[in-house]
C-alpha cells in the first residue's frame, strides 16, 4: 500500500478486470478447443493480451480482428468468438471483492470505476451485473476515452471526472504498473493481491469498520 499523504481518503475506485471479476480468455476458448496444448498454444500466441490491448486503447473490434485473422486465417471461426463471446472470459468474481464493495456502499464511501476495457465489449458485461455496476457513481471506460491506465492522463480526468482530489481517492488495481501509475499522482494506490489484504488496507484508511 502506498499512502502519499497523512490524511485519509474519502472515496474508492476499483479497477474491474482481476480485481471485481476474474479475466482470463481460457475460460471462453477452453470451451471451443479440447487439446490442451493447443488451447495454450492459441492463447500465447493469436489472442494474445497485446492483441486485446488495443481494444482497451479504443480500436474496433471488427479492425482487430480482420488484421488477426489475415495473419491467421485458420483460426478465423476462434478469432470471430472473442467479440460476442467476451463475457464469458468475465464469468468468475475474484472472492470476496464483491462483498466488500457492497460493504464500503453500505457504509456510504462514494465508489467509482476506473477500468482498462473496450467501449464495445463493457456496455454488454456491464448489463450482466446490475448489482454490482450500478453501486458505482461513475465508471471511465479507457476504451471510451482511448486513453489506458497506466498514461498518467486517465487518472487525471478519471479524478476530475469524480470530483475528487488525488488525497481524496483510494485506487485499487492489480497491476503493480497502473498502481505505481495513480501512486506519482497522489493518489493513495493499493496493490490488490486478495480480498483479505484489501479489507485489512480499507479498514488501515478508515474506510471500513
Amino acid at each position: 500500500m502506498r499512502r502519499p499523504h497523512g490524511r485519509l481518503p474519502r472515496a474508492v475506485i476499483f479497477d474491474i478486470g482481476n480485481v471485481l471479476f476474474d479475466w482470463q480468455p481460457r475460460y471462453l476458448y477452453e470451451r471451443l478447443i479440447e487439446d490442451d496444448l493447443a488451447l495454450d498454444i492459441f492463447l500465447r500466441d493469436v489472442v494474445t493480451r497485446e492483441w486485446h490491448f488495443q481494444h482497451d486503447a479504443g480500436r474496433d473490434f471488427a479492425d482487430t480482428s480482420a488484421e488477426l485473422t489475415s495473419r491467421f486465417p485458420q483460426h478465423a471461426a476462434l478469432i470471430a468468438a472473442w467479440g460476442p463471446r467476451f463475457n464469458e472470459t468475465l464469468e468468475r468474481e475474484v472472492p470476496g471483492v464483491v462483498a466488500i464493495l457492497k460493504a464500503l456502499d453500505d457504509a456510504g464511501v462514494p465508489l467509482f470505476a476506473l477500468t482498462n476495457f473496450s467501449g464495445e465489449f463493457f456496455p454488454p458485461f456491464r448489463a450482466t451485473r446490475p448489482d454490482v455496476f450500478d453501486r458505482f457513481r461513475d465508471i471511465v471506460v479507457s476504451g471510451d476515452e482511448r486513453l489506458a491506465k497506466p498514461d498518467a492522463a486517465i487518472y487525471a480526468l478519471a479524478l476530475d471526472r469524480f470530483g475528487l482530489t488525488a488525497e481524496e481517492a483510494v485506487f485499487i488495481d492489480d497491476s503493480p504498473a497502473n498502481v505505481a501509475g495513480a501512486a506519482a499522482l497522489g493518489i493513495h494506490a493499493l496493490l490488490f493481491t486478495d480480498a483479505d489484504r484489501l479489507r485489512r488496507d480499507l479498514v488501515g484508511l478508515g474506510l471500513l469498520p
